[in-house]
């Protein structure tokens, strides 16, 4: 199977979509560069043109709703927002317009856009250019939320996000754009809403989102020589979320440790612990634990980064902690 780094999975995604259907464009801020998008829109210009490539001006309100209206008059766009913060803007073409078309006209009309939004967290980039903004959007009824974290789920993520007839917020996080997994050629889809077991584990569930996924594998592999299995979850979808992984997996190991790379309170981690709180206590060995990101805005200097952000030695000792409290 040919092995692809995730940035140009999320490439060979669209240049498979766009071959296939002829209303599936792509549009937003920098489309043409590098620099905005990473290698994600190599070669889509000069193969589909101006007219399917679009390299917008900076309006995130007017791009957004753009696409909005073109995916109610039949096309499926793809909106591209470089960095994800500045998709405030366009919170009224995303939330009262797209996320309720299809539930204020009976089914009848849909908006099936994808607004695909970068973290572009890490390098000094501070606060208004890092955040993760995931859990604003689950909350809205009629978005779905998806946040990949290997190139074989971008790849097939964003072709079940293409194909979707509702609106789809699909986010990827740029510190993943390297890392190189096998991607099958041919085009395919990873449905919506699935969770997928990364590593089998007997004692404590780690469930874990996008680049955190990579952080908790690598705590399972330095706690699995102290003699604890963890069994980790990628989630992939935020939202609709699949509880039901969820809960089979605490079952079975019977403690979660939550990691989201958002911040903490009121975010996805918390929405996981509900889940478990409500429908799975009952065998559980210790209190739910979360890790995630301090309630804090990022801050803009190398140091104080390493102290914001958490790392696979957190995680490992997050879950040591927990194998060690008592309910």
């Amino acid at each position: 199977m040919p092995t692809l780094t995730y940035v140009m999975a999320i490439n060979q995604a669209l240049h498979q979509m766009m071959e296939a259907d002829d209303s599936v464009f792509l549009m937003g801020q920098g489309v043409k560069s590098p620099w905005y998008v990473g290698n994600a829109a190599n070669g889509l210009l000069d193969r589909f043109g101006p007219d399917r490539v679009i390299d917008t001006p900076v309006s995130e309100n007017a791009v957004t709703g753009a696409g909005v209206g073109t995916a109610l008059a039949g096309m499926r766009p793809i909106v591209v927002h470089p960095r994800m913060d500045f998709m405030f803007y366009a919170f009224d073409p995303i939330i009262n317009q797209a996320a309720n078309w299809y539930y204020m006209n009976g089914g009848r009309l849909s908006a099936p856009v994808v607004v695909w939004g970068i973290i572009n967290r890490g390098g000094e980039q501070a606060a208004q250019h890092s955040q993760a903004l995931h859990a604003t959007f689950a909350h809205v009824p009629g978005l779905k939320v998806v946040m990949p974290a290997s190139p074989h789920d971008a790849k097939g993520l964003m072709i079940a996000a293409i194909q979707d007839d509702n609106p789809v917020v699909f986010i990827d996080d740029r510190w993943l754009h390297g890392i190189e997994g096998e991607v099958p050629a041919e085009p395919y889809a990873v449905p919506l809403g699935r969770a997928a077991v990364r590593r089998e584990g007997s004692d404590v569930t780690i469930t874990a989102l996008s680049y955190m996924t990579h952080l908790a594998l690598q705590a399972a592999e330095e706690l699995a020589a102290e003699g604890i299995s963890a069994e980790v979850l990628d989630l992939r979808s935020v939202k609709p979320m699949d509880r039901a992984a969820v809960l089979a997996s605490v079952n079975k190991t019977g403690r979660l440790l939550v990691c989201d790379p958002g911040w903490q309170s009121f975010g996805a981690s918390a929405e996981v612990a509900a889940l478990v709180a409500e429908e799975g206590c009952a065998g559980l060995k210790a209190p739910v634990r979360r890790l995630a990101l301090p309630d804090l805005p990022a801050p803009a200097s190398g140091p104080l980064e390493k102290a914001y952000y958490p790392v696979a030695g957190d995680v490992a000792q997050a879950v040591r902690q927990l194998v060690q409290s008592q309910s």
